[in-house]
């Protein structure tokens, strides 16, 4: 038998509370519990990115998390990003330049992607590649989600 309880937390904008696991991954709970498919499970150790979400700003790789440790803070998903009426500007750049292929791993690139841009206006290529580093894509060749976020960071110089 699991030891339950229950947490309450912000996802995407809106107030959340559910009953879980005490030792349920992030990712599981909003996958299974919340419906949140968008975030993917590929790896399960941290190493490739396709799960990274927001935690109180940050990015996360919600594999590595307990969904306990979510209790009173604010997370936001790859669904959290668009508007009810068009997709965020750093979704749109990747669809714009190409850069999304199968799109396993785009959640998490776009999620990473979009941190590294809104918190660094000057972002280099250089930059951009360190801080995509822990986001792993066998698609794209990254040449065209560079173009996608550099897009982006110039749009909003």
């Amino acid at each position: 038998m699991s030891l339950k309880t229950e947490i309450s937390f912000r996802l995407n904008g809106r107030a959340v509370s559910v009953t879980i696991p005490v030792t349920m991954k992030t990712l599981t709970m909003l996958r299974e519990v919340l419906g949140m498919t968008g975030t993917k499970y590929a790896c399960g150790e941290g190493e490739c990115g396709a799960c990274t979400i927001r935690l109180d700003g940050r990015t996360v790789n919600s594999c590595l998390m307990y969904a306990v440790d979510c209790d009173g803070r604010e997370l936001v998903t790859i669904e959290g990003l668009k508007t009810e009426n068009a997709l965020h500007p750093m979704q749109q750049s990747f669809v714009d330049h190409g850069a999304i292929q199968c799109g396993f791993c785009m959640p998490g690139m776009i999620m990473q992607a979009d941190y590294l841009a809104q918190n660094n206006p000057e972002l280099s290529c250089e930059d951009l590649r360190r801080g995509l580093e822990g986001n792993v894509c066998r698609c794209t060749g990254y040449t065209k989600v560079l173009d996608a976020v550099t897009a982006v960071v110039e749009a909003r110089r």
